[in-house]
């Protein structure tokens, strides 16, 4: 980093993607050194293309094609679940954190999300539901609200409005 002023940037953004994290059950990776690297990342995105785009992945610049991988992105989640921590290392679990469990390689998932949606439309177990408003699903951490259109920010996670799927 070239100045104090990046120094402080990435500072404070480290200070709240933590504050969050643990707020909200996550954990940021105990390599000090490793996460700043990858907050500068986001920074470094920030300016680029406006949103906090993952650092580890190639984002288009345009937001309606990367919303699945604006931090913290769609395959965090599962990716925890199964490998321990996200694809980028941001976010880690307990036994990660605790140094019980070592990092190990994570797949990219973000082609096969695409393969998954063509195999769901092509189903034909489907049932249909009607009801009285459209029920929206925050596709970062899967909260769930009817109503006629998805909320400016979810209240869990604070995700913004784009990041909202429409669930039923």
């Amino acid at each position: 980093m070239d100045s104090r002023h990046d120094t402080a940037a990435v500072d404070n953004l480290f200070a709240r993607l933590n504050a969050d994290a643990e707020k909200f059950g996550y954990h940021l990776n105990p390599d000090i050194e490793f996460t700043r690297s990858l907050v500068e990342g986001l920074l470094t995105n920030i300016g680029r293309y406006g949103y906090m785009a993952c650092p580890c992945r190639l984002a288009s610049g345009i937001r309606a094609q990367d919303l699945d991988i604006i931090c913290p992105c769609d395959y965090r989640d599962p990716d925890l679940s199964e490998y321990g921590a996200c694809f980028c290392a941001l976010y880690v679990n307990t036994p990660i954190l605790q140094g019980k469990q070592a990092l190990k390689p994570v797949p990219e998932r973000r082609g096969q999300k695409m393969v998954e949606k063509k195999q769901e439309s092509a189903s034909t177990g489907s049932v249909t539901i009607k009801l009285s408003q459209p029920v929206w699903r925050c596709k970062v951490c899967g909260y769930l609200c009817a109503r006629g259109e998805p909320p400016e920010i979810c209240p869990i996670c604070k995700a913004t409005k784009d990041r909202f799927e429409r669930f039923v």
